[in-house]
């Protein structure tokens, strides 16, 4: 199966036959498929949210629906083809009534069609089909998993919307080992159960089914419309014709502890590559350095507990193509920013406060961290960080050492003061 690479997400090109084939196989044979349906809005919700990034590049396979992918992929060179959602999703339970196996549907309990409906419609249109309906809000959390494990389905269809439904797939296809096929379909049962009407086949060959749906929800619709049609593509166009110009504004989070005279610092170990370590890491995006350094530090690793000490700007650079080896190796959770030319990488340093219990890393980034002594840390990273690394222990070892370090510090990090009776207060 080919994929290509837009904005950082693998879309499958590949015909809808294919797909019912595999979902086939994935049927009859030990293993899981997981299918996700990314559209222009979906996609610009991957950018926001990395957890749902990580997520759709997990997928077995991500079908372009909608038109604006379409036309990125002929930037991209690539001729993809579009299948809806809502066309896979009834020949699915199709092939599923055929072939007797059971299907559990999730529901939104708040969407435009409740369990009731859904049944009603489903007894119509495949009066054969084995399934049930369950209910839930998007989190899941008054989800009762206990009836899904006594059905025991083999194909799990979530109408949750983006990007609730994709996490949820996720998540059970880990807890159930029966589901053999788990795909997120978004509205696609307000169709089935003719809440929202279907577009007239002129529009779907056409790309103009957005232009329906406004009619029919002018208010609801706007934002996604806009989107779509114009937020998509703008962001398209610099992902895939400037940013190969650009250098990725990056920060490296140096968080150190003190143990008698002995200093450790924090590690990762990164979630796409087992033995790739190196210090915490991300974009700034828009922030100050230090604004940077704690949002990492708080998002990826949980950590509260920790005092800001200094930040320095534009200490290391570094171009992606020396990297293109590692690259594809890791696959295409990295590839997220490989619009860019390469990173420019500041530092933010801090110092650990807390307890090591309330660390916690999430498992889209990182799958391994741990305390390395300061005069280990270089033999301890990838020799693609080692360079870098020994720069930003230069700057630690300064700032341990100087004299007016703490001053220095306190001036220049926003929430960096220094509680009473710390060694640099």
């Amino acid at each position: 199966m080919k994929k290509n690479n837009i904005l950082g997400i693998n879309i499958a090109n590949i015909e809808k036959k294919s797909i019912l084939n595999e979902v086939d196989f994935a049927n009859r044979q030990a293993g899981q498929k997981f299918i996700v349906t990314p559209n222009p809005e979906i996609m610009l919700m991957a950018m926001k949210d990395e957890e749902f990034f990580y997520i759709l590049n997990k997928a077995d396979i991500a079908i372009p629906d909608g038109f604006g992918l379409i036309i990125a992929g002929w930037f991209m060179g690539a001729c993809l083809k579009r299948i809806t959602g809502s066309d896979l999703t009834v020949d699915i339970l199709r092939n599923a009534e055929k072939n007797k196996k059971r299907v559990a549907i999730i529901n939104w309990d708040k969407g435009l069609s409740k369990k009731s409906a859904i049944q009603e419609s489903l007894y119509k249109i495949f009066p054969k089909l084995n399934f049930r309906v369950f209910s839930s809000d998007r989190n899941l959390a008054n989800f009762t998993g206990q009836e899904l494990k006594d059905f025991s389905p083999e194909i799990l269809i979530v109408g949750l919307g983006a990007p609730w439904q994709e996490k949820a797939v996720f998540k059970l296809l880990k807890e159930y080992k029966s589901i053999k096929l788990g795909i997120g379909v978004g509205g696609t049962f307000d169709f089935l159960t003719n809440k929202i009407k279907r577009s007239p086949k002129i529009f779907k060959i056409l790309g103009l089914e957005w232009i329906w749906r406004f009619l029919q929800q002018p208010n609801k619709r706007f934002k996604r419309i806009f989107n779509a049609v114009i937020v998509f593509p703008w962001k398209f166009f610099v992902w895939r014709f400037i940013l190969p110009f650009c250098y990725r504004p990056n920060v490296a989070c140096l968080l150190f502890k003190r143990k008698s005279k002995e200093i450790s610092v924090l590690l990762v170990e990164r979630q796409d590559a087992p033995g790739h370590w190196q210090l915490p890491q991300g974009g700034l995006g828009g922030l100050s350095l230090s604004q940077a350094g704690q949002k990492e530090l708080k998002e990826e690793l949980a950590i509260r507990s920790f005092t800001s000490v200094d930040s320095f700007e534009n200490l290391y650079k570094y171009t992606y193509k020396n990297w293109s080896k590692d690259i594809s190796r890791r696959g295409s959770i990295y590839k997220k920013y490989a619009g860019y030319k390469g990173q420019k990488q500041g530092l933010y340093i801090a110092e650990f406060t807390g307890r090591d219990s309330e660390i916690k890393i999430n498992f889209w980034d990182h799958r391994d961290w741990r305390w390395v002594k300061k005069e280990d840390v270089i033999n301890m990273v990838h020799n693609y960080r080692k360079e870098s690394t020994g720069i930003y222990l230069d700057k630690l070892n300064k700032l341990i050492c100087h004299p007016g370090a703490a001053k220095r510090a306190q001036r220049k990090c926003t929430p960096g003061a220094f509680p009473a009776g710390h060694p640099w207060g």
